[in-house]
């Protein structure tokens, strides 16, 4: 069985993961600084960014954290959620078209898109399986108490997977959006944009997998 450690650098690892992927946001932070033409509106936009994201990310998993506490359907939730995050994941692999509806958010609203693209992307979808994880060690440690008192535990812990995760994300995107700031510039982000939709699909379905195996050893 995967210990609690693996799967919080599991969390961390996912973050890294969607914060140098750039449909996650971090050229529209560059392209914000860019076009006001100074530095300080960096960190305001990778900000908007984190906190998009970070919404998004307990707006998924905070249904989880309620059903968690019926430790009685432990496997059977597990096994739900994986079929989820694996059917997401074939669901992009089959259409590989950008959401629309993301172009038409101004970029004046970057908490907005990131909330938006998040969702469309399922990248909260992606941090089910280890959440779900960290919740049957918090079980196990818990043994008899009461579903009011699990249920509290599960949603702290749903909100510090969220809380690391984003600032994993955004952390790794931060490191890109100042490097090409400071030093590539714009055109370096419309010659060398590059598409990671294909993998992010495959991440998905991967990560449902693993999520699906974790659930049957468990029971």
């Amino acid at each position: 069985m995967i210990d609690a450690a693996a799967l919080w650098w599991a969390v961390v690892g996912v973050g890294i993961y969607h914060g140098i992927n750039p449909g996650m946001g971090w050229p529209l932070a560059v392209s914000s600084a860019l076009m006001e033409g100074r530095a300080a509106a960096l960190p305001k936009a990778l900000l908007a960014l984190a906190v998009g994201h970070f919404l998004s990310m307990t707006l998924i998993l905070l249904p989880f954290s309620m059903m968690a506490a019926l430790v009685s359907f432990e496997r059977e939730i597990r096994i739900a959620a994986a079929l989820i995050v694996i059917g997401m994941g074939l669901y992009l692999l089959i259409n590989r078209r950008h959401p629309r509806f993301l172009s038409r958010v101004p970029p004046s609203r970057l908490a907005l898109w990131s909330f938006l693209a998040a969702l469309a992307h399922g990248a909260g979808l992606m941090l089910v399986p280890m959440y779900l994880g960290l919740c049957q060690t918090d079980a196990l440690d818990a043994g008899h108490q009461a579903a009011t008192t699990l249920m509290a535990s599960n949603l702290g812990t749903a909100l510090m997977v969220a809380a690391v995760h984003t600032a994993a994300m955004i952390l790794s995107g931060a490191i890109l959006a100042v490097g090409v700031y400071l030093w590539l510039g714009l055109r370096f982000l419309s010659k060398s944009w590059f598409n990671l939709e294909i993998l992010w699909a495959v991440s998905l379905v991967l990560v449902g997998v693993i999520g699906l195996l974790g659930a049957y050893q468990s029971g």
